[in-house]
């Protein structure tokens, strides 16, 4: 049985919460035990607001050891596992604090603030031997795995080119502090920087244009070129600065030589060359399932994790800083 501490409660704390209670109604092999937050007392009774909704407006979490304190969660809890879902400029102190306490540990995306400290959290990871697995949900997306199988079989030929988007309005306030998120670029945009790393391998070079439009946020608008030898035509966009009844939207047009997909609307729309269209056949579940799912797994049957290691995410956020530097200088194309 994997022993879990939470650490953070807002809304992807909240998220993975939903997960593990699932999970263990499920009969894995995982328990939650404990969870910890500095404002656990307001937020175990408050709403938390985010692009996804969560199964609950509001938590009881009578059956579970609270804490304010990380120190006093692990000194009185029984843990092999703690889970990480704080702003992001607390993913790698923490981290490496309890990786090298013998934690493994779950710790949501972006993987750090920095390329710097992501490459500090691979080494601990290493050196330590536990496992640390990032939240990089969409490689556990249906629509996207969906994606990630047609290129690797060929069904549709070689792929072409295509163009992601992912877009909402304002986030919570701490992430308007753009030097404490990274704005748009870091938060948001990262989902598809990694899918276009995922998918198709590092790129040769970038090309980003952005614009701030709240003050202090960073990058609010972001459009990226991710330019491959191979001549591949790819661009991903994000915005969070679409208000009135926007909402949240994430979509993705990929072409092939012999077909193409358009996710939109939760949906995979697969439209063959030669052959009438379909709608995929994809499972309802989100991402956040699939992941905890299977990083239990991995420490439960002492598996190596394979979909998303930590050496590929902070690759991609070394993509995400070569995007920063090429929206600084206008545009630039910036090789990696």
């Amino acid at each position: 049985m994997i022993k879990v501490g939470l650490i953070g409660f807002g809304f992807m704390g909240r998220m993975h919460f939903d997960n593990y209670t699932r999970l263990m109604a499920e009969g894995a092999p995982v328990q939650l035990k404990a969870i910890c937050d500095v404002l656990i007392e307001e937020l175990k009774d408050g709403k938390a607001i985010g692009n996804i909704a969560t199964n609950q407006e509001l938590y009881n979490l009578d059956p579970f050891n609270l804490y304010t304190s990380i120190e006093d969660m692990i000194a009185n809890e029984d843990l092999d596992m703690i889970d990480i879902t704080l702003p992001t400029g607390l993913h790698a102190d923490i981290t490496i604090r309890m990786l090298e306490k013998g934690y493994h540990v779950m710790c949501e995306k972006p993987i750090a603030r920095t390329a710097e400290d992501a490459w500090r959290m691979v080494a601990t990871a290493e050196r330590t031997g536990k496992k640390l697995m990032i939240g990089q949900c969409l490689r556990f997306w249906p629509a996207y795995e969906y994606a990630k199988a047609c290129i690797e079989d060929g069904r549709y030929g070689k792929p072409l080119g295509g163009s992601f988007f992912r877009g909402s309005g304002l986030p919570a306030e701490w992430f308007l502090d753009g030097s404490k998120s990274g704005g748009c670029l870091l938060d948001m945009h990262i989902h598809d920087t990694d899918m276009v790393h995922w998918l198709f391998g590092v790129p040769d070079k970038v090309s980003t244009m952005a614009r701030n439009v709240i003050p202090g946020s960073a990058y609010d608008i972001v459009s990226t070129h991710y330019v491959y030898d191979s001549g591949l035509v790819l661009n991903a966009q994000a915005d969070w600065t679409l208000r009135g009844d926007f909402g949240f939207e994430m979509n993705y047009r990929l072409n092939f030589e012999g077909g193409n997909l358009i996710f939109a609307d939760n949906k995979v729309k697969v439209n063959p060359n030669e052959e009438p269209s379909f709608i995929a056949e994809l499972s309802d579940d989100m991402g956040y399932y699939f992941e905890i799912r299977s990083f239990i797994d991995s420490l439960a049957n002492d598996k190596p994790i394979t979909v998303c290691t930590p050496e590929s995410a902070a690759r991609t956020l070394d993509i995400i800083e070569a995007e920063q530097k090429s929206a600084d200088a206008g545009g630039a194309f910036i090789s990696l």
